[in-house]
């Protein structure tokens, strides 16, 4: 089995890719490689796609690689292949976001990107460190995975799902923060599993067996 992470110059990969690697040895759960090639990307059995930055350099650095985005979106859609984003990677899943200005997202999805409000002025954004989730409803991503586990966020926006289905954990910044997306064979985090810690590698393992 190939995983591929989605390279597109929009990310420091190195603790995704060892954190990736370690969960792929320790499962058996074939091999991982970092890509910014379509080819590869076609034949990989899973895809994953990080991000970090602001939505709009993100979704114009993708396109920038000539067959990148027809790969992933061939490989998701057409051929129900688990797809799992991070933080803007899980983002562009989205209809469109509103950071700086309006960008189309995938409209894998169906809702919006938008600047957290915390409730509380005292709360500074972006929201950053660690917080607890909040499991909203089950999925096989989520095994051994419980409300109260921590993980790590770094942003300034999050995704407002517009079909509540789609929620499947938030954090609670002073009103609830989109933490865990799914539908079908897809998935998203907003925060970075790689930098979890124990929470984020169990979500990486399980999303290495996770069979749509």
């Amino acid at each position: 089995m190939l995983t591929a992470l989605v390279d597109y110059d929009s990310g420091n990969l190195h603790s995704a890719q060892k954190a990736f690697e370690r969960m792929a040895h320790e499962a058996g759960h074939g091999t991982i490689v970092v890509t910014s090639e379509p080819d590869v990307v076609a034949k990989a059995d899973r895809i994953v796609l990080p991000g970090d930055g602001a939505f709009p350099a993100c979704r114009h650095a993708l396109d920038r690689f000539t067959g990148l985005f027809e790969a992933i979106e061939e490989g998701v859609h057409k051929q129900g292949k688990p797809f799992l984003g991070i933080c803007v990677g899980m983002q562009m899943m989205a209809t469109l976001s509103r950071e700086y200005e309006l960008t189309q997202g995938f409209g894998w999805v169906p809702g919006e990107v938008v600047r957290i409000e915390p409730a509380d002025p005292k709360l500074k954004v972006p929201h950053m460190g660690w917080n607890d989730l909040v499991i909203d409803r089950p999925h096989p991503v989520l095994d051994g995975i419980v409300t109260g586990d921590h993980a790590y966020f770094v942003h300034s926006y999050h995704f407002k799902v517009a079909q509540p289905e789609h929620l499947l954990a938030h954090a609670d910044y002073a009103g609830p923060i989109t933490a865990i997306i799914g539908r079908d064979n897809m998935v998203g985090t907003q925060f970075h599993p790689e930098k979890s810690q124990a929470t984020g590698l169990r979500l990486i393992a399980n999303f290495l067996r996770w069979t749509p």
